[in-house]
């Protein structure tokens, strides 16, 4: 059952694949006869649109709503980092304590040597070469 619903899942992933695919060759080719004469055709009128005031009074006032809520999610951000610090401190502390239990972590588990004895170790506990 399990091998046959995989099965029906892969072959609509290749049909959604080859309708692309063929979407993909016929819009080509298409455009490829359409040429030159038919590029400058959609160049002009996109042109023609950009330079039309309304839409640059609306480009203009979205470009200023995007700098506003940029300002507003930056002091947002900043506002709430010393909070983020502090929690990611807390909480680095905890995990330090956890793994500080585990046993062979200090001296005192490791018999009578002292931690001067000890062969330096680096972070994650193996020896350097």
């Amino acid at each position: 059952m399990v091998a046959t619903e995989e099965y029906a899942r892969k072959g609509c992933q290749m049909r959604y694949r080859a309708t692309f695919i063929a979407g993909f060759a016929a819009g080509f080719i298409v455009g490829a006869r359409a040429g030159r004469e038919r590029y400058e055709q959609i160049k002009a009128a996109s042109r023609k649109v950009a330079e039309n005031p309304a839409v640059r009074k609306t480009a203009q006032a979205a470009s200023q709503k995007a700098v506003q809520l940029g300002q507003a999610a930056g002091d947002k951000a900043a506002s709430r980092a010393p909070k983020l610090a502090e929690t990611a401190k807390t909480s680095a502390g905890k995990v330090r304590a956890q793994v500080d239990r585990l046993p062979g972590r200090h001296a005192a588990d490791r018999g009578a040597e002292s931690a001067a004895d000890q062969e330096p170790t680096t972070v994650n506990g193996s020896r350097p070469h």
